[in-house]
């Protein structure tokens, strides 16, 4: 159960504030079986601490043999520092967590205790309100029921879909990277509405609320976003020429890019990684 579970997060950045609020928030797990800690910014732990009443610690004071679940939240570029630092202290039964974009699970096996249980996952920042689209792909010793106390676990920050890790890449240009996509074009629609005479608070409330009733259609009407967007357009209407002016202007072929660009990023670190993980053995 996760109520007597104790669950650590190695980094403390926005992606790890969004889990901890999410978690935090639905009264789940008690909030002083959680711990926020990273290497040096004592200033970020506490304003953590501050907002959510969690425990905070200096990576160098936490006891991590007495953690359950640790999940790693650092920089992508300093795991085999953190694995390092943190193979002889953890438990061999604990359970860990990345949410490392790039980082297989298979790369964190080889770095810890042999039979180390492992789960790659993608959340994105709307854990922080419970709304995340997540996913988690497990590694090769990773057992059904750690699989299954972490879906209860992430659930608590919304949706969980279960996959292969292999499409880890392009779930992470969808769902991880997401959520900025939307942001950006709503940056962009209240530009125009502001342009056009609304205030910028009125018309970020609009687009919001449009992008709500948008997403709750695709959910509950059981229909595909084709089928709905064929429904709103009228031949020759208003909805029509902002279509044609998103097609001349190259709106689909951005969206497109954009997903398969975010998802080579996040194969392009994994294979950096796999290279720097060669070389260091040729060298030996």
């Amino acid at each position: 159960m996760l109520s007597d579970k104790k669950i650590a997060f190695l980094g403390a950045g926005s992606m790890a504030e969004a889990m901890i609020a999410g978690i935090v928030n639905s009264n789940k797990v008690p909030r002083e079986q959680v711990i926020a800690t990273n290497r040096s910014d004592l200033k970020r732990l506490k304003e953590i601490q501050k907002s959510y009443g969690i425990t905070v610690s200096q990576r160098d004071k936490l006891n991590l043999k007495e953690v359950d679940i640790v999940i790693l939240a650092m920089k992508p570029k300093d795991i085999d520092q953190a694995l390092l630092s943190i193979k002889n202290d953890i438990s061999p039964n604990a359970l860990i967590l990345s949410v490392l974009a790039g980082i297989t699970t298979s790369y964190i096996e080889q770095h810890l205790h042999k039979g180390q249980q492992v789960i790659r996952v993608m959340p994105n920042t709307s854990s922080m309100i419970g709304e995340s689209a997540t996913a988690i792909a497990s590694g090769t010793q990773t057992s059904f029921d750690q699989v299954k106390l972490v879906k209860e676990l992430l659930q608590t920050i919304g949706e969980v879909f279960i996959i292969n890790e292999e499409k880890m890449d392009i779930f992470t240009g969808i769902a991880g990277s997401g959520p900025a996509y939307f942001y950006y074009l709503m940056e962009h629609m209240e530009k125009a509405g502001v342009e056009q005479g609304l205030d910028a608070e009125t018309s970020r409330q609009i687009i919001a609320q449009t992008i709500v009733g948008a997403a709750k259609m695709i959910q509950e009407q059981n229909e595909t976003p084709t089928v709905l967007r064929e429904n709103v357009t009228s031949p020759n209407g208003t909805t029509a020429a902002g279509l044609k002016a998103l097609e001349l202007n190259g709106g689909g072929n951005a969206i497109s890019q954009a997903v398969k660009s975010a998802s080579e990023r996040s194969k392009e670190i994994s294979e950096q990684l796999e290279g720097q993980k060669n070389t260091t053995k040729k060298a030996i």
